[in-house]
């Protein structure tokens, strides 16, 4: 005879598993799948430098590359790049404590988004350089100087043709991702990384169709970027409508050390041509240049970086090369004769009557495609910024020539003006006519006795530089001279004030 407590008993069985699989198993992997996709976590850094160098500005959430994505492009898109892998685009590659090249190049950055590894630029990689004493000699890292090797350029061109390519596909890219060791579990395999690599190949080919712009106009080089241009493209201007004037106007990137004296007892005029008077309004708006958005954007990591670059300082020339200190104090009163109302009195004392000012273009002569790419247009677009936001722009404005700067670090600033149209300052003293006309850029190989880097060589190594022609549209090397720029000044005399700007 069944007992009357049988039935229940299998009642409740049956809606234990039931629940279980209708409830708690959904749940459970609910839970899960939230637990991994709603991550939002970067890697962080305790030293400052290794954060400026490989912290997160907050770029990769709408511009990051899948991690392993970024690891496997050079190997499937390899006809794309001038050389091999990244460091062909002049990107840096420091070494671990195992002696190996690290994953990552100086100036990306790594955040856990989505579900995701993703990997996009920071600031680091527009400011930061290698120099050698000589082609055998090891290549030391400098922060905060001008990125004089990486080519932004070639960088962005690399992954427009690659997604271009039909080897932009997960069939030939989950596999190198294996080869390469990621080891992607099934999920990631069948569903995450082919997700991953169609939103991806989308989103570089609609940017690709607003800079086509870009590729219409004289290549800039390595060391430059066409900064507003480029950032007209966010404001959505018809750039085929834009007057030919604008375009081809290419600028170095700058150094970013001492901050702070440029900003106290007074704001200097900032940006090649003064434009914005406000260092955080100036910095928030270099990181839409690593990919962040007004919603986006890390402000508290920026904050770091931007408390870093207050007081971070250039490494002093003596440290790799000799100074004649002698002709060094000979140069001293002919700076101050010449140099020091528009430069500052020293590279640490940066007071001067002009420091930080506009001089008009009529006055100073030199390229005017800079001055003229950035229109009062867009700064009142630039006013948009943030609206609705505490930190709105408020302080962009169009202007009438370009600002004097401090000369801290002048010797890694090179090649020289706004444009780096003069490989070195003895270059820069002598009269347009005798400037170099055609040189090269790309060499991290320092000439001490002309001070800027070696620009005579087409190749070294089997690495082509890039040509730089100062007869093409915004890359002029007139300017800067005549008796009042010193460049009518008897030779003698020129070489003791290149000697003492060495001791900037």
């Amino acid at each position: 005879m069944t007992s009357p407590a049988a039935p229940a008993s299998r009642w409740r069985q049956r809606f234990m598993i039931l629940f279980t699989l209708t409830v708690l198993l959904p749940a459970t992997v609910g839970l899960w799948l939230l637990g991994r996709f709603s991550v939002d976590s970067p890697v962080d850094y305790a030293d400052p430098v290794e954060h400026f160098k490989y912290g997160s500005t907050g770029g990769e959430h709408e511009m990051g590359f899948p991690y392993w994505i970024w690891r496997a492009l050079p190997q499937v898109c390899g006809q794309y790049l001038p050389g091999k892998g990244y460091e062909s685009l002049g990107m840096i590659y420091e070494k671990g404590r195992d002696g190996r090249p690290r994953d990552l190049p100086v100036g990306t950055s790594k955040r856990r988004y989505q579900g995701i590894d993703r990997v996009f630029v920071n600031c680091a990689v527009c400011h930061t350089s290698t120099v050698r004493k000589a082609p055998d000699a090891p290549a030391q890292l400098v922060v905060g100087m001008p990125a004089a090797l990486f080519d932004m350029q070639a960088f962005e061109t690399f992954f427009f043709k690659c997604a271009a390519d039909p080897k932009f596909s997960t069939e030939y890219l989950v596999p190198e991702i294996q080869r390469l060791g990621a080891g992607l579990d099934l999920l990631d395999r069948e569903v995450v990384y082919p997700v991953a690599i169609a939103i991806m190949r989308d989103r570089v080919l609609a940017l690709k169709g607003r800079f086509e712009w870009v590729f219409q106009q004289q290549p800039w080089g390595p060391g430059r970027v066409d900064t507003f241009n480029s950032a007209k493209v966010i404001f959505n201007f018809p750039m085929h409508l834009l007057d030919p004037k604008e375009f081809d106007a290419p600028a170095d990137f700058p150094s970013i050390w001492l901050q702070r004296p440029r900003r106290e007892p007074r704001m200097m005029e900032l940006h090649w041509d003064g434009n914005n008077t406000d260092m955080t309004e100036r910095n928030k708006s270099a990181a839409f240049g690593t990919g962040t958005t007004p919603p986006t954007i890390d402000l508290p990591r920026i904050k770091r970086v931007e408390d870093w670059i207050l007081g971070a300082e250039p490494p002093a020339f003596g440290k790799l090369f000799p100074i004649d200190q002698a002709l060094a104090a000979r140069g001293a009163p002919i700076y101050k004769e010449y140099c020091a109302s528009c430069h500052g009195a020293t590279g640490r004392d940066f007071s001067g009557e002009r420091v930080g000012q506009v001089t008009p273009i009529a006055q100073i002569g030199t390229d005017r495609r800079r001055l003229d790419s950035y229109t009062y247009t867009l700064a009142v677009n630039q006013a948009t910024l943030y609206a609705g936001y505490p930190w709105r722009f408020t302080t962009f404005h169009k202007t009438y020539g370009y600002a004097n700067m401090p000369l801290d670090g002048i010797w890694l600033r090179a090649p020289y003006l706004h444009n780096g149209s003069v490989p070195s300052l003895f270059d820069l003293l002598q009269p347009a006519s005798r400037r170099p006309a055609v040189f090269y850029r790309g060499n991290d190989v320092f000439d001490p006795l002309k001070v800027g880097f070696v620009s005579d060589q087409p190749e070294m190594d089997g690495r082509k530089f890039f040509r730089y022609d100062t007869r093409q549209p915004g890359n002029g090397n007139g300017g800067h001279e005549g008796r009042a720029y010193g460049t009518e000044l008897p030779e003698a005399d020129k070489a003791a004030l290149v000697e003492f700007l060495k001791t900037f």
